[in-house]
C-alpha cells in the first residue's frame, strides 16, 4: 500500500499530529495499535496525569479536542508554590501574566480517548499494526503487511523502533532517577495550587485533581533517586502506602495535612535525550524525539509543539516541494529547536543545581528563591516561559 505519510505511533502526540494533518488536507496512515478504554468510573482516575500549558491548549482546541473532554476531570492550575531545600519559596500566579490559569490538569487515558474518537470521526486510515522492519521505501508490519511511503513519522515513544530502524542516534544521559507517579487522598484542598519541592531525595510535586466522594485528591510525581525509589516500588501496597505517607508528611511539612494513597504507585526511568529530529524521508516528534527531566511537566507539552509544528510546515509547504523535501524538513526542526533547546537548558540545569551539596550551595540556591519571590517581573516572564510548548 502507498500513502504519502506514514504515522507511526498511536499515543498522545501521533495521534494529535495525524489528526492535525488531516484536517489540513493531507494524506496519511496511522499505523498502531487501537486502544482500549475502560469505561469511565468517577472515583477512578487514570494513574498518569498531564499538565496542559495554554500553548498546548489552543492547540487542542484548533484541531477540536478540547471540547470533547470531560469538563469534571479537568483541573486548573491558578498558582504553583516551588519550595527549595533550605527555606527557599518561590510563589507563582497566572494573574502574574495577567491569566485565568497556568495550566490544566488532565488524565492520559481521557487525552487519548477524546483524541481516538477524533481520529476515527474524520476518517483517518488506521492500520491496527505494529511496526516490524524497513527496507528503502517499504515498511513491514508484524503482522506482513507491506507500506511505502514519501515520509515516515516517528511518533512511536522513547524507544522508537522506527527511529533505530533509521539509524538515527539519540543522545541519552540517565539520571540514575526514577519517577514515581501515585494518587493520594489529601487532608486539606488544593485551592488548584501545583506544590513542587527540590529536596535531597529528588524533586516531589502534588498535582491539583478534582475531587471524589472522599474529599480532595492530588497527584504525586516524585522525582527521586533511583535507591530509595526502587525500594520503594519493592514493597507491599500496604508497605508502600505507609512508608510514602510519613516520607510525604517530612518532605511537605503537611502542606495539605495527611495524605493517603489510593491508588497503585508506578515507576520509569528518568533520562535526558536528544535525536536529530530528521532524517532521509523521516521526522521524529515526543519522546522518539526527546526527552526532558520531568520536573517542569514540560514533556508532552514538547511533544505537542512538535506535531503543530509538523503539522503546520507540512500543511503550508509549496505545491512543488514534497512532505519529504529536505528544505520543509529542515523547517520543523529550525521550528523546534530554541523551544527544545530551552526547556532542556532549564530543567537540566534545575536538576544539578539541586543535586549539589556542600556548606555554600544551598544557601546560595535557596537565596535566589527567595530574591525571585520578590520580583514581580521575573514571576511575569516564568509564568508567560511556562505557558509555551
Amino acid at each position: 500500500m502507498k500513502t504519502p505519510v506514514l504515522v507511526c505511533g498511536t499515543g498522545i502526540v501521533g495521534l494529535a499530529l495525524s489528526l492535525a494533518l488531516s484536517r489540513g488536507g493531507q494524506s496519511l496512515t496511522l499505523l498502531g495499535p487501537k486502544p482500549v478504554f475502560p469505561k469511565l468510573d468517577q472515583e477512578v482516575f487514570h494513574p498518569r496525569v498531564y499538565a496542559i500549558s495554554p500553548a498546548s491548549q489552543q492547540f487542542l482546541s484548533s484541531i477540536g479536542i478540547w471540547d470533547l473532554l470531560p469538563q469534571t476531570r479537568l483541573t486548573r492550575v491558578e498558582s504553583m508554590e516551588i519550595y527549595g531545600d533550605a527555606g527557599g519559596r518561590v510563589g507563582l500566579s497566572a494573574w502574574h501574566d495577567a491569566k485565568a490559569e497556568m495550566a490544566w490538569i488532565i488524565e492520559a487515558s481521557e487525552l487519548e480517548r477524546a483524541l481516538v474518537q477524533a481520529v476515527q470521526i474524520v476518517g483517518v486510515p488506521w492500520v491496527n499494526d505494529k511496526f516490524s522492519s524497513i527496507l528503502g521505501d517499504t515498511l513491514t508490519t508484524e503482522q506482513g503487511q507491506h507500506f511505502s511511503a514519501d515520509l515516515f513519522i516517528a511518533a512511536d515513544g522513547a524507544a522508537s523502533p522506527l527511529r533505530q530502524a533509521f539509524h538515527l542516534n539519540s543522545d541519552e544521559r540517565p539520571y540514575q532517577a526514577t519517577g514515581l507517579v501515585a494518587h493520594f487522598n489529601a487532608e486539606r484542598r488544593h485551592l488548584g495550587t501545583a506544590l513542587q519541592w527540590f529536596g535531597p531525595e529528588g524533586v516531589l510535586a502534588l498535582l491539583p485533581l478534582p475531587d471524589t466522594t472522599v474529599g480532595p485528591q492530588v497527584s504525586m510525581v516524585w522525582s527521586m533517586r533511583d535507591g530509595p525509589a526502587l525500594a520503594l516500588l519493592s514493597l507491599t501496597v500496604a508497605e508502600q502506602a505507609q512508608a510514602l505517607q510519613q516520607r510525604l508528611a517530612q518532605a511537605t511539612s503537611g502542606r495539605l495535612g495527611q495524605l493517603t494513597l489510593r491508588g497503585p504507585l508506578s515507576g520509569f526511568p528518568l533520562v535526558l535525550s536528544q535525536s536529530p529530529m530528521i532524517g532521509d524521508k523521516i521526522a521524529l516528534v515526543g519522546d522518539a524525539a526527546h526527552r526532558v527531566h520531568p520536573l517542569a511537566g514540560q514533556g508532552l507539552n514538547l511533544g505537542l509543539g512538535d506535531a503543530q509544528a509538523l503539522a503546520q510546515v507540512l500543511c503550508d509547504r509549496e505545491s512543488f516541494r514534497a512532505v519529504s523535501d529536505p528544505v520543509v524538513l529542515r523547517r520543523y526542526r529550525r521550528l523546534r529547536a530554541e523551544h527544545v533547546w530551552a526547556m532542556r537548558l532549564v530543567t537540566d540545569g534545575l536538576h544539578h543545581l539541586f543535586m549539589q551539596q556542600g556548606p555554600v550551595m544551598p544557601w546560595l540556591r535557596n537565596a535566589g528563591m527567595h530574591l525571585v519571590n520578590k520580583l514581580p517581573f521575573v514571576k511575569r516572564q516564568l509564568v508567560a516561559g511556562a505557558s509555551r510548548s
